[in-house]
């Protein structure tokens, strides 16, 4: 078993910046590929990015690519997602999700594990 907790969400202007971070307990930190998934209202859920197991390769949806970034801090059992330049259009509630497989998924349908997810909300 995995357990995600998220936090961080809240409101934020256009053109600013929020960070998120993801607790993860359960397993080895670092035995998974991790990622985070958003959802709009009315939408289906939407994978942002995601981490390989060694935490040196990531991959961007082309919405979020060069605003958000994802770190982790292996001492923390935490991974971040800091959110520059932020859009009315990333409002969502923001999942931090986990997928046991070896290789990195961009289709949140093999992610095994979910956070119970953070609002954010941008306005412009």
């Amino acid at each position: 078993q995995v357990q995600l907790v998220e936090a961080g969400g809240g409101a934020g202007q256009s053109g600013g910046f929020l960070r998120l971070s993801c607790a993860v307990s359960g397993r080895t930190f670092g035995s998974y590929v991790i990622g985070w998934v958003r959802q709009a209202p009315g939408k289906e859920r939407e994978f942002v990015v995601i981490m390989d197991r060694s935490g040196d390769k990531t991959y961007y949806a082309d919405s979020v690519e060069g605003r958000f970034t994802i770190s982790r801090d292996n001492a923390k059992n935490t991974v971040y997602l800091q959110m520059n330049s932020l859009r009315p259009e990333d409002t969502a509630v923001y999942y931090c999700a986990v997928s046991l497989l070896s290789r990195i998924v961009t289709n949140p349908t093999y992610y095994n594990y979910w956070g119970q997810g953070t609002q954010v909300t941008v306005y412009s």
